[in-house]
């Protein structure tokens, strides 16, 4: 697998949620294209906008949050990994953090309840 230009323990993260989904690099289409946005003529100049495509499950990511083409791999796969995981119906972190806040807001209401 390739690394990316985070620390050794994010590509250790990465590598894993990919192999545990079952995702494997050459399942992934991978191009680069101009970004837009913010970063001036650095970023009309250079093809660091990431665009991924899983070909079994046909999902697309287009990253170009950074100015790093290598980060913006990273970061792009890491959101593929995140929109599989939602197709296949698992839970993802953000499914998680948003049932902590419903959990959070119901036992408020309860409370509110309670006092009046």
């Amino acid at each position: 697998m390739v690394v990316f230009a985070v620390s050794e323990e994010k590509n250790r993260w990465l590598r894993e949620r990919m192999e545990i989904l079952g995702i494997d690099e050459r399942e992934i289409e991978e191009k680069f294209v101009l970004s837009s946005g913010r970063g001036g003529q650095k970023v009309n100049k250079t093809s660091s906008c990431v665009y991924l495509r899983h070909i079994p499950t046909g999902i697309e990511v287009k990253c170009m949050r950074e100015r790093s083409q290598s980060l913006n791999r990273f970061l792009a796969r890491r959101e593929l990994i995140e929109r599989v995981e939602k197709f296949s119906g698992k839970l993802t972190s953000d499914d998680r953090r948003v049932e902590r806040i419903r959990r959070q807001k119901a036992k408020r209401r309860k409370r509110a309840k309670q006092k009046y």
